[in-house]
């Protein structure tokens, strides 16, 4: 990093927690490479972002879609000092209902997707000491899964597991799990989009009964302050890294605001 400027990757960056990260570290002065599968919307992220943001069209799914998506952005950006993984998605349904096809998807997407792409950065990482973030689940770790959400529990538990084993394997780059309690994101595209696909109705439902049996209190994490948070770590570098970190939020009324 001898010019002062960090260079980093974050991975789900057309929306969502994802594209407040990428467009929030940009604008914290660090040269982001934002990937992930939606064009259009990574060129409007990238404008949004500045400082020399660039889109990079990604499918976490496909590993040849990950070399050749790693290989644009170090071309871009010169060298690659960070990699931030967002992608996430998740499924509400009872484990009895969850099917077949979900459970590859999940997987596929919350913890394969998320090997492919550490397997195309590693080298880059290690070149420069440089450092890789994972956003997790209160639940995967430090609470017991919310029924309804307990297929995305054991996917996001999958992922921590994950973390760990590439930190075994490659010590010459620091390795972090973070945590993220609910968050609704920002605004316009950098809204939480997590629960968009879901049925409105089973998420009413959901939601009162995560209400009345203490699952959810309400609290969310602000967009902002994840930013920052993200940011600290992958300013340590390999150096002074942070294996663990978790950002729940306060209990609030603004669970509202999830219906």
């Amino acid at each position: 990093m001898s010019d002062g400027m960090l260079r980093v990757a974050v991975v789900g960056a057309s929306a969502g927690l994802g594209r407040c990260i990428g467009v929030g570290l940009s604008h914290r002065g660090a040269q982001v490479a934002l990937l992930a599968r939606r064009r259009e919307r990574l060129v409007d992220a990238a404008k949004e972002a500045g400082n020399g943001a660039v889109p990079v069209v990604c499918d976490v799914t496909d590993a040849e879609s990950c070399r050749r998506a790693m290989q644009e952005t170090v071309s871009a950006l010169g060298r690659l000092d960070a990699l931030v993984y967002t992608t996430g998605m998740g499924v509400l349904a009872p484990l009895e209902q969850t099917t077949a096809d979900q459970w590859a998807q999940l997987f596929a997407t919350n913890v394969t997707g998320a090997s492919l792409i550490t397997a195309a950065a590693v080298q880059h990482l290690a070149a420069t000491g440089g450092s890789a973030v994972y956003l997790s689940s209160l639940s995967a770790s430090y609470t017991t899964p919310w029924p309804r959400l307990g297929a995305y529990a054991v996917s996001k538990a999958a992922l921590d597991k994950l973390v760990e084993a590439w930190r075994i394997e490659h010590p010459e780059v620091g390795f972090t799990r973070l945590a993220v309690g609910d968050s609704m994101g920002g605004a316009g595209d950098s809204q939480t989009e997590f629960n968009k696909s879901w049925d409105p109705a089973a998420l009413s439902e959901a939601i009162d009964f995560w209400m009345s049996h203490g699952y959810m209190q309400g609290g969310l994490v602000d967009a902002d302050h994840l930013v920052d948070v993200v940011n600290a770590v992958i300013r340590c570098g390999k150096s002074s890294f942070i294996p663990y970190l978790t950002l729940a939020p306060r209990p609030s009324s603004a669970v509202d605001e999830l219906r």
